[in-house]
C-alpha cells in the first residue's frame, strides 16, 4: 500500500517535477563548444520552461514569472558574460531587474492586451452576439449559406479577438448549438448528420483560417510577432501580415463551408426554423443600441490606422486609445478591465515569454545554434530549406495541446536554423512560418483553443475529427505554399 501511495504521488507530481529535472539535466551536461557557459545555463532553464509549458503543472503565467525570475536571480551565473561582469560601469543587479521586466514594455504585448479589450467590448455591448444572429437569420434558409453565414461572423470578429477560443467558443459555438436541434439533430446520436456535424466543423476549420489571416486574431500570432523580432531584429506590421496572407485567406474563407458541405455533408438542405429562430433572438435583443454604434465607429477606425497608418501611429497605441474610449463612453468599466483574468493573465504570460525568448539571443544561444544547424543543412537551395522548416515546423503541431507552447519551444529553432542558412531571406522566410500557426490548429482535436470545445460537442467524433483534421491540415498547407509562397515572393 505504501508503494502504490508512492506511486500515485509521483504520478501526480512529475508533471511539476518534469520541468525542473529538465533544467538540472542539461545543466549538468557538459558545454558544447563554442557555447559560453552562461548561455548553456540560460537555456536549460528556457528548456525546462518550455517543459512546464508544454505540461502545464501550473498556469502558463506561473511558469513564465518563475523562468525569468530564476534567471535574474542567478544573472551572475546565467545571463551575463564574465566579460560583462568585470567592466566596472556595469550594474548586475539592475541590468537584471531591467531584463526580466523588459516584456512588459513590449509594445506587441500591449496589442495583445489591447485587442482583448476589443473582444471584451463585443462581449458587454452583445455586439458579437447580434452579429452572428443577423448572418444566421439572413443566410440559414439554406444549409450551405448558412455555414458561410457562420465564417463571415467569424470573419467580422477576427481582427479585433486575439483569443479565437473567446471568438469562436465563446462567441459564435454559443449562438450555434442552438440550431441543431431544431432540425432534429442530437449531439452523440447518428441524427447528428443531419446538420449539427456540419456546422460545427465549419465553424472550428472557419476559425483556424481566420486566425492565420489577421496578426490579432490570435494571440500566439502576436507573441511569435514578439519573439521574432527580438531574436532577428525584424518587425513585421499588422498591414503587412494582412498583405502576405490575404490572398490564401480569402480563398479557403470561401472553400471552407463548401469544402465541408461536401466532406461533412448535411442531410438537412433548406429550411425556415433557424432564420425564423435567429430572427426570434434579435427581435429579443431590439435596435441596435448607442454603445454597438460607437463600438462599430471605434472598430472600423481601429482597423483602418493598423491597416493604412502604421508608420505614423503605433498599433499598440490605437488600442490602448480604443480602451480609453471605452472606458470614457461607460461601455465598459475599470471593474470590467480588472476582472478581465484571461487578458491579464495572457499579458502576463506573454511578457515573460518575449523576455525569456529574447534573452537566448542576448546570451548568444541563437547566434550559436544558428550557425551549428546551418552548417549541416547549408547545401540545401535557400528555397528548398525554408520550405522544408515550415512543413517540419506545421507537422509538429501535432505534438503540441498549445500553439503558445508551439511557439515558445520551436520558432526560437526554426529561426536560429533559418539564420545559419547562407542566401536565406528572413523576412520573406518569417512571413512564411508565421502565419501558419492559425492553419496548424485545425489538426487535432486539441491543436487550438476552441477546438476541445467543438470535440466535446458530441457532434464531431473522435474518427471524424482526425480524417477530417488531416484532409484540411494538409489543404491548408497545401493551399499555403502554392500559393501563399509565390505571392510573397512577388510581393517581396
Amino acid at each position: 500500500e505504501v508503494a502504490m501511495n508512492l506511486s500515485t504521488s509521483l504520478r501526480s507530481r512529475w508533471p511539476l517535477l518534469a520541468p525542473l529535472a529538465t533544467t538540472l539535466v542539461i545543466a549538468l551536461l557538459p558545454t558544447p563548444a563554442g557555447l559560453p557557459p552562461h548561455a548553456w545555463y540560460f537555456f536549460a532553464i528556457f528548456l525546462g520552461c518550455v517543459v512546464g509549458l508544454i505540461l502545464e503543472p501550473l498556469p502558463g503565467a506561473v511558469i513564465g514569472l518563475v523562468g525569468v525570475t530564476l534567471v535574474a536571480l542567478l544573472s551572475r551565473w546565467v545571463l551575463f558574460s564574465p566579460e560583462q561582469l568585470a567592466n566596472d560601469g556595469f550594474n548586475a543587479a539592475n541590468q537584471a531587474f531591467a531584463w526580466a521586466v523588459s516584456g512588459f514594455t513590449n509594445a506587441t504585448v500591449w496589442l495583445i492586451f489591447g485587442a482583448f479589450m476589443f473582444a471584451l467590448g463585443y462581449e458587454k455591448t452583445g455586439l458579437g452576439r447580434r452579429i452572428s444572429l443577423w448572418l444566421v437569420h439572413a443566410m440559414g434558409k439554406r444549409t450551405l449559406t448558412l455555414g458561410y453565414a457562420v465564417m463571415i461572423a467569424d470573419g467580422i470578429l477576427a481582427p479585433f479577438t486575439p483569443s479565437n477560443t473567446a471568438r469562436s467558443a465563446g462567441t459564435i459555438y454559443p449562438v450555434i448549438r442552438n440550431l441543431p436541434p431544431l432540425y432534429d439533430s442530437h449531439p452523440n446520436d447518428p441524427s447528428m448528420k443531419r446538420m449539427g456535424s456540419f456546422l460545427m466543423w465549419t465553424a472550428i476549420a472557419a476559425t483556424c483560417v481566420t486566425s492565420s489571416m489577421f496578426l490579432t486574431a490570435l494571440a500566439p500570432n502576436l507573441l511569435a510577432i514578439a519573439l521574432t523580432e527580438s531574436a532577428t531584429g525584424i518587425h513585421i506590421s499588422w498591414g503587412q501580415w494582412f498583405v502576405a496572407v490575404v490572398p490564401v485567406g480569402v480563398l479557403l474563407l470561401l472553400l471552407v463551408p463548401l469544402l465541408c458541405y461536401w466532406l461533412c455533408a448535411p442531410e438537412v438542405k433548406a429550411g425556415d426554423e433557424i432564420s425564423d429562430w435567429a430572427k426570434g433572438e434579435l427581435q429579443n435583443l431590439g435596435p441596435l443600441t448607442r454603445h454597438e454604434i460607437v463600438l462599430v465607429i471605434m472598430v472600423v477606425t481601429a482597423l483602418l490606422l493598423w491597416i493604412f497608418a502604421g508608420d505614423r501611429v503605433s498599433a499598440s497605441l490605437v488600442g490602448l486609445a480604443v480602451i480609453c474610449g471605452m472606458l470614457l463612453t461607460g461601455m465598459v468599466s475599470w471593474n470590467d478591465i480588472l476582472d478581465n483574468r484571461a487578458a491579464w493573465n495572457t499579458f502576463v504570460w506573454f511578457a515573460t515569454l518575449v523576455a525569456l525568448a529574447g534573452g537566448l539571443s542576448q546570451v548568444g544561444f541563437v547566434g550559436w545554434f544558428g550557425n551549428l544547424v546551418g552548417g549541416q543543412i547549408s547545401h540545401f537551395d535557400p528555397l528548398v530549406a525554408m520550405v522544408a522548416l515550415v512543413v517540419i515546423f506545421y507537422v509538429l503541431h501535432y505534438f503540441f495541446a498549445s500553439i503558445t507552447a508551439h511557439v515558445t519551444a520551436l520558432l526560437p529553432v526554426m529561426l536560429a536554423a533559418a539564420s545559419g542558412i547562407a542566401g536565406l531571406d528572413m523576412q520573406l522566410f518569417i512571413l512564411l512560418l508565421l502565419p501558419t500557426l492559425g492553419f496548424m490548429g485545425i489538426l487535432t482535436p486539441y491543436g487550438t483553443g476552441p477546438s476541445p470545445v467543438y470535440y466535446g460537442s458530441g457532434y464531431l467524433p473522435s474518427a471524424l475529427y482526425w480524417r477530417l483534421g488531416a484532409i484540411f491540415g494538409l489543404l491548408f498547407l497545401v493551399a499555403w505554399l502554392a500559393i501563399g509562397l509565390p505571392w510573397l515572393l512577388l510581393i517581396q
